[in-house]
């Protein structure tokens, strides 16, 4: 795909399309959780799922702690440099983990484990193995190659030397990494309030090889204050001279309504719309240059990842740590705002600290709000996650699946359907409708055309960020 900045008529038709929209990490999306979906019910989509055959899980667990702010960031998180804290919360953590396992059916496989945050590395090694082993008690974590077992990682907070670290994540049985950079460049660095040297960063993804970890991504973000072409260019050629296994370009959000970090940034700085795109172009072009393959709208990935297999193989799916393999679990969320998804049903624990401290300290799971899937749900996030994950809708498929005619169904979505294939963005035909390479850029958009919440409930009002 041809994306440079000479490709006017391309950078007009995704400003023109450029509109607030869900990022799809789920279907319905969070703002559509109800408060009155509880703990009976969340027990009763479990006891529904535990009647069949077993089916293996994924666990997140989210650390909220950062000992300093990001600026851009719109993360649940609390800054502290206070590190007993973090001793705190491993435990409150497993006290969480012994009621959810008390609840599913032992035995089953966990294939995913992911630490997100915040920042989980503030923890401290310690603190790590404790919630790692403590976990590892409670669930079945596999011992399989294919597993998946990663964590996230700050270069500027590890406590211990690179090596070291590596070393002992490596031991406590984690095979991936995703470590943040953002951008290389020293003026953005300093607007964003994140500070961080290619030197240390570079060590870091050395150590893990060295460590043994098989794979590693690192995160960029395009769209921040003081951006330009030729910084992010010597960004993205420094990320990939180091070779990670995947890359994820991540667009800036800027709602300052919503993250108060981010009303410390200097809006008069952040690029013009041509700009921000023509910085996602740069991304595309620079990455699948040196052979990355796009995945989905944000992900890149050498061509023998797990993530190019998976899409492939039809087995990719998009969660709320966003693209990942092993489709088929349950995902089971720990920790402040976690979101698991069981069966047909969502449900997302209290986002403030302090009221998700008060229900496990009371012996009850921290449940704040959540949903059953009704049957338009699931038809609604199966294309949803279709397009996502393969850029294209199987309509057959579907029709068999479901026992629906696709047409008649998505009668509503034929108009916006027909106006993006006359803008060159999707390709409509009777068996399926693929995106094209330009389409890949407004996959959101695309996904809104089927999404039968957008317009209606605290999904009309929600903030969200923008589609490009």
């Amino acid at each position: 795909m041809n994306t440079t900045t000479a490709d006017a008529p391309l950078l007009s038709l995704l400003a023109r399309c450029d509109r607030p929209g869900p990022r799809y990490t789920s279907y319905p999306t969070a703002p559509h959780f109800r408060t009155d979906f509880g703990l009976e019910e969340l027990k009763a989509e479990i006891a529904a799922c535990t009647t069949g055959a077993s089916r293996p899980l994924s666990l997140y667990v989210h650390v909220p702690f950062c000992s300093s702010p990001c600026f851009y960031c719109g993360c649940t998180r609390i800054i502290t440099r206070d590190r007993s804290r973090g001793e705190r919360y491993v435990g409150q953590l497993l006290s969480e983990a012994r009621m959810a396992a008390a609840l599913l059916r032992r035995g089953r496989p966990v294939e995913q484990f992911h630490i997100g945050g915040g920042t989980p590395n503030f923890l401290g090694l310690s603190s790590l193995a404790h919630l790692v082993q403590g976990l590892g008690e409670l669930f079945e974590f596999s011992a399989t190659p294919d597993r998946d077992y990663s964590i996230e990682l700050d270069p500027r907070a590890l406590g211990s030397p690179a090596e070291a670290f590596a070393t002992e994540l490596a031991r406590l049985g984690f095979n991936r990494v995703s470590i943040g950079v953002q951008d290389f460049d020293p003026q953005v660095q300093a607007a964003i309030n994140r500070v961080q040297s290619e030197e240390e960063t570079l060590s870091l993804v050395d150590a893990c090889r060295d460590a043994g970890i098989a794979s590693v991504n690192l995160d960029l973000i395009y769209g921040l204050p003081r951006q330009s072409l030729a910084g992010f260019q010597h960004t993205l050629r420094t990320v990939i001279s180091a070779r990670p296994d995947r890359i994820a370009i991540y667009g800036y959000a800027h709602m300052p309504a919503l993250f108060k970090a981010q009303r410390q940034l200097d809006a008069t700085t952040l690029p013009d719309s041509r700009t921000r795109l023509s910085l996602l172009a740069l991304a595309i072009e620079e990455l699948e240059s040196f052979g990355y393959r796009h995945i989905g709208m944000d992900h890149f990935a050498l061509p023998d990842d797990e993530l190019v297999r998976a899409q492939e193989n039809h087995g990719l799916q998009r969660n709320f740590m966003g693209y990942t393999t092993h489709a088929g679990a349950d995902l089971l969320g720990l920790g402040v705002s976690a979101i698991s998804r069981i069966g047909d049903s969502y449900s997302q624990n209290h986002r403030a600290l302090a009221d998700w401290e008060r229900a496990v300290e009371a012996g009850q799971l921290p449940l704040w709000r959540g949903l059953r899937l009704t049957r338009d749900d699931r038809i609604r996030a199966a294309v949803i996650e279709q397009l996502m994950c393969h850029g294209r809708i199987d309509i057959r498929d579907l029709e068999s699946e479901y026992a629906i005619r696709f047409g008649d169904y998505f009668a509503n979505s034929s108009p916006a359907l027909s106006a993006y294939a006359q803008e060159g963005l999707l390709r409509m035909g009777p068996d399926s409708i693929a995106v094209t390479d330009a389409g890949r850029l407004l996959l959101r958009n695309i996904a809104m055309c089927f999404d039968g919440y957008v317009n209606e409930g605290a999904g009309a009002t929600a903030p969200m960020s923008r589609t490009v």
